[in-house]
């Protein structure tokens, strides 16, 4: 029997992809998807489908039992509550809880490449206490370790090919980016998958670039020059704040460079095409794609 499958971020971008991947790659029964958000007026087009919209606020564990109701497999894409330390934890725990109490058979949940204690980026923990408090219950899980997306280029190459300088304290750390739609794509095809056994993928790139690499693509593609000004973390701090870098994110932006230099996105693993059946689109071709984007 064709398994019911609910994902919850629907209305966000990852999950947005994914829903479209499993409706139109695999061709995945709609009657047998439900997808949780809590305003669903933004999904009317997948109710027009036949796909089941429910409401599910993070916040409010009542909901959650409610909205995971008849689900066999849940797919936990993680919340983007980083305002309040702790708060991304309690919602993922609260979403584990409401999942065991529902009756659900199996819980997917999108983490991020060795979340480990030790990971520098400071949301690191949030994923790391979310895969356990999922082991904990049990249940056969699929964590999906989703690589650094190609997208997130866009916090530093417009800039970047404005002035002529990339600042970075990444060193010569490598990142395996990848494609959110591949890594979307890769997720569609394991959760339509008969596997039902407990398993951690890494979802990456085919390739890991320093960010000097990054730029001769960018300056080869573009027709501009790109310089990488390596600094120190202290030295960096500094000058995003004189840019006027929001100084509540400064400190995030960091752990991402510190992450980098000691090559937590470097690992190149063959996940994606494994789950999605193609090879996951080189940084060259999201460039090209991207090129008016990225001059605007």
């Amino acid at each position: 029997m064709t398994k019911t499958i609910l994902i919850t971020g629907a209305a966000g971008q990852l999950g947005g992809r994914i829903v479209h991947h499993l409706l139109e790659t695999r061709g995945y029964p709609a009657e047998r998807l439900v997808v949780t958000t809590r305003d669903p007026a933004k999904l009317a087009d997948l109710s027009a489908k036949g796909v089941t919209i429910r409401v599910a606020n993070f916040d409010e564990e009542a909901s959650l039992v409610s909205a995971f109701e008849g689900a066999d497999r849940v797919l936990l894409i993680s919340t983007d509550a980083l305002n309040e330390p702790g708060k991304r934890l309690r919602q993922h725990a609260a979403a584990v809880a409401a999942a065991v109490v529902a009756g659900v058979s199996q819980i997917a949940y999108t983490s991020m490449p060795k979340p480990d204690p030790g990971n520098p980026v400071l949301f690191a923990p949030d994923h790391h206490g979310t895969e356990q408090v999922i082991k904990a219950t049990g249940l056969p899980y699929t964590i999906f370790r989703n690589g650094w997306y190609q997208e997130n280029l866009f916090m530093a190459l417009p800039q970047a090919l404005k002035t002529g300088r990339w600042y970075s304290s990444a060193g010569e750390g490598r990142t395996a980016y990848v494609s959110r739609d591949d890594i979307a794509c890769a997720i569609a095809g394991a959760l339509a998958s008969a596997v039902d056994q407990s398993v951690t993928y890494t979802l990456t790139g085919a390739e890991a670039l320093t960010n000097a690499e990054i730029a001769a693509l960018t300056s080869e593609v573009t027709g501009k020059p790109i310089e990488v000004v390596n600094l120190s973390d202290e030295a960096l701090t500094e000058g995003m704040k004189v840019a006027g870098v929001p100084e509540a994110i400064v400190p995030l932006l960091i752990s991402f460079n510190a992450n980098t230099r000691g090559g937590g996105f470097a690992e190149v693993t063959g996940d994606v095409k494994k789950l999605s059946g193609t090879t996951p689109q080189l940084l060259t071709a999201f460039l090209k794609a991207n090129k008016a984007a990225l001059l605007g």
